[in-house]
């Protein structure tokens, strides 16, 4: 089977890679570019484990062929951090304890950060129409919510 030679720009930095026609997104960043705050939960797009944005959108990686996004942009949760501070959201989910074995907690953060980036105002039920496809089987979902209207009413000022 021969390679298919992709360009991503992931977190902001571009990669030239070469995929299988099959190789998942999900694949793609956590084997060949490291990046292990992408997990895989169900393996079909229900679990929301493996969120990421792409072009804007949260999606789940696990759903998406990497040959079929050439030129896209991808951000995971290694995106947040800056130079040694955690994001908004990242502190608010600690400050409301919206963690609790974390593996929800990456793809809760992206599938957050992608509708911050579009409505900065989100009403609760944005908030949870929004994570409605990341299942948490530990926290619940109530401290996850408070956190995301957290940063949401910090950014109104």
């Amino acid at each position: 089977m021969k390679n298919i030679v992709v360009t991503l720009f992931v977190n902001g930095k571009k990669e030239v890679l070469e995929v299988t026609s099959k190789e998942r997104l999900l694949d793609t960043l956590r084997d060949q570019l490291n990046l292990k705050s992408v997990k895989e939960g169900c393996d079909v797009g229900e679990c929301g484990a493996c969120t990421v944005i792409l072009n804007g959108q949260a999606v789940n990686s696990c759903l998406v062929l990497t040959a079929q996004i050439d030129g896209y942009e991808v951000y995971t949760t290694e995106s947040l951090e800056n130079k040694g501070n955690l994001h908004p959201l990242q502190q608010a989910f600690i400050d409301y304890h919206a963690i609790q074995c974390g593996f929800c907690t990456t793809g809760m953060l992206m599938s957050a950060k992608a509708l911050l980036d579009k409505n900065s105002n989100p009403s609760r039920e944005d908030i949870k129409t929004a994570i409605e496809g990341n299942l948490c089987r530990c926290t619940g979902y109530e401290q996850i919510i408070q956190a995301i209207e957290s940063v949401s009413k910090k950014v109104k000022g």
